[in-house]
């Protein structure tokens, strides 16, 4: 996965004119991503090929017959995963938001010393979203300019305007919040919205346009750094951003049921109170209060909103599609809160349903551990990904979206674990191969006794 990512973005840095450490260091932050979504894939790995090896050179057997339990053998490594677990969790809280929030930080960087550095070749690129887009036959990056240059503009409602040129060049302008581009050569239409046959032409051979605020939707309006998205925050930022929404979603029920109060004469709903949301990550950043001064604690209540002094003056249908968007926006991050969580805890699962697959097939060697590792994989990583696109539309509920893969592993190693130990295999049997010549055999007797006799 990491050679597949450099390879990836590699070719998109190099020849940009940008220095060896920019792109050491695009390189480095790409690392901790890498290894949250590899990490339980490792212990899986592991798991699998070491018992697999313990039982097929009778280590097993040895430790059977000196009256050592399956269990006892299982145990440490169990304990091994839980570690591992948490050690994820921290991980995934701590570093790697940090490590994605100062990777965005750095492409930011780069696109203000190279404007082109986002844009792609043949391919219409959103300047800026619902306003402006761009069409570059080719494209210089290190000299941030283009040939082959067309420009849709959308932001006048009155007109739709289209720019050809041979050429052009980007830049930032001096307030670092603009985007500069000088055009060569060209032609300007102009087509009226309300008299779709009038068509004006300009040509030009230098045209200087400037799009404003190309930069400011990256950065806060108070204290001008850049925010964060749902991936590069910790669990408590998301938990507040969660109570937030979930704050919001249940105003707007409100002000659709306080609505129906003054035009139907329904009873007179009570105003919701700003509280956290129970759930995993509450309980875990009221974990983590307890263990941190409390400076940090004055500080997280400062900074939670007194939301109990808004007005209410919604209505029915308003309050309604605020609700679902809070809703939305309630179940992105919430979904991210469970999605540490449960990544964190795959490695103490993959561990109870990796050694007992193992120990029931001695001699798999290495085509157990990749025939068994792709189909685990694939089991997990395709409920992992389907159940966040499920709980992003608000079809499933984020926690089961996030969990479901997790529980059926963990019910499925739970059952071979309790079984483990009862194996009748030895190091003469128990492969892959003899079990698919045992269920076609039993399949050579069941058609060869439903023959008629001759």
């Amino acid at each position: 996965m990491l050679l597949q990512y450099v390879a990836k973005k590699f070719g998109d840095l190099v020849g940009k004119g940008l220095p060896a450490s920019v792109i050491a260091e695009f390189m480095a932050l790409s690392v901790p991503f890498t290894v949250a979504m590899t990490l339980p894939m490792a212990v899986l790995v592991s798991v699998l090929y070491a018992f697999s090896r313990l039982a097929a050179e009778n280590e097993i057997t040895a430790m059977k017959a000196s009256g050592v339990g399956m269990w006892s053998l299982l145990r440490p490594v169990l304990l091994a995963g839980l570690g591992l677990s948490g050690v994820m969790l921290v991980f995934n809280d701590q570093v790697l938001p940090r490590s994605n929030h100062r990777l965005a930080v750095l492409q930011l960087d780069i696109f203000r010393t190279k404007p082109t550095f986002a844009l792609r070749e043949q391919v219409i690129n959103a300047v800026k979203e619902g306003q402006l887009y761009l069409r570059a036959g080719d494209i210089d990056e290190a000299t941030s300019r283009m040939k082959d240059v067309v420009i849709y503009d959308l932001g006048d409602p009155q007109h739709r305007r289209t720019i050809y040129a041979d050429s052009g060049r980007l830049a930032l302008a001096p307030n670092r919040r603009d985007l500069d581009m000088t055009l060569y050569h060209g032609v300007m239409q102009e087509v009226p919205n309300n008299n779709p046959a009038q068509l004006s032409r300009m040509f030009f051979r230098r045209d200087r346009l400037r799009v404003k605020g190309v930069i400011s939707s990256y950065q806060e309006s108070q204290s001008g750094a850049i925010s964060k998205g749902d991936r590069e925050m910790s669990v408590c930022e998301m938990q507040r951003m969660l109570a937030r929404a979930d704050y919001t979603m249940r105003l707007a029920a409100h002000d659709a049921d306080l609505a129906r109060h003054e035009l139907l004469g329904a009873p007179k709903p009570q105003t919701p109170d700003f509280r956290m949301p129970p759930g995993i990550g509450s309980a875990y950043c009221g974990l983590l209060k307890l263990l941190t001064v409390q400076k940090a604690q004055a500080q997280d209540a400062a900074q939670q909103p007194d939301f109990a002094k808004q007005q209410v003056e919604a209505r029915v249908q308003d309050s309604r599609i605020r609700v679902e968007d809070a809703r939305r926006e309630r179940n992105r991050y919430d979904v991210e809160i469970q999605k540490k969580f449960s990544l964190a805890a795959a490695c103490a699962i993959f561990v109870l349903i990796g050694a007992p697959l193992a120990l029931r097939f001695p001699r798999g060697g290495v085509g157990l551990v990749i025939g068994v590792s792709f189909g685990i994989f694939g089991i997990y990583y395709v409920g992992l990904i389907g159940g966040e696109t499920l709980a992003d539309k608000g079809y499933l509920p984020p926690w089961v979206a996030m969990w479901a893969a997790n529980i059926l592993l963990a019910v499925a190693g739970a059952v071979l674990s309790v079984r483990m130990g009862r194996e009748s295999a030895t190091s003469r049997g128990g492969d892959l191969s003899e079990t698919f010549q045992n269920w076609r055999a039993a399949v050579s007797r069941r058609f060869a006794s439903r023959r008629p006799n001759a």
